[in-house]
């Protein structure tokens, strides 16, 4: 005796689909682990490189201040100067009070102000509400829905015995041809 296993298409063809999505997972999963090492891998040379021009600029920095250090003190009679790009002024120091760099400060809003705008807020959309729900409920517009869907009934209820007759109709039509083929006496012609 031979067991025979019969399968339906779908229950060989599921985990055949389920194993090549999972492959495509995994395959895009790992072409995008390549893509970002790739990428740590250019910013980490990018990162190595900015910290030597960093150095050279550093170096270019100093080399200014320690040359007119010396020059310094080598001729006392000649001024220093200072080699600077940039100047930073009044850092910490409280600003002054010009017209020109006074920022005025945000409003503050005080806590039962700020409640009363929110719940005010609230209430004329609750408000709203409350008129539309009045409105969709007020006698004429329950007394206009309530004529529409005797209507509709009455509507409903005249295509239904329409309905009906027709097929009454169709039905007593083909029985009469049922008994007209059964009955060759009454094709004859017969005065029974």
């Amino acid at each position: 005796m031979t067991q025979q296993w019969t399968l339906p298409a779908w229950a060989v063809l599921l985990p055949a689909a389920v194993g090549l999505v999972l492959l495509v997972v995994v395959l895009l999963v790992a072409a995008r682990v390549g893509r970002t090492e790739r990428r740590l891998v250019a910013t980490g040379a990018e990162v190595d490189a900015l910290r030597d021009v960093l150095a050279v600029l550093e170096q270019q920095q100093r080399a200014p201040t320690t040359s007119a250090a010396t020059s310094a003190a080598t001729s006392p009679a000649a001024a220093p100067t200072a080699v600077s790009d940039y100047v930073i002024t009044r850092v910490g120091d409280e600003p002054e009070d010009d017209d020109t760099t006074a920022v005025e400060p945000a409003r503050v809003v005080a806590a039962p102000l700020f409640a009363d705008l929110v719940l005010r807020e609230s209430v004329v959309q609750a408000a709203s509400l409350a008129a539309g729900v009045r409105r969709a409920l007020a006698p004429e517009v329950r007394h206009r829905v309530r004529l529409e869907m005797k209507r509709d009934v009455k509507r409903a209820r005249k295509q239904r015995r329409a309905d009906l007759r027709a097929a009454r109709r169709d039905w007593e039509a083909r029985r009469r041809a049922e008994v007209d083929l059964d009955d060759p006496a009454l094709d004859e012609g017969s005065a029974a």
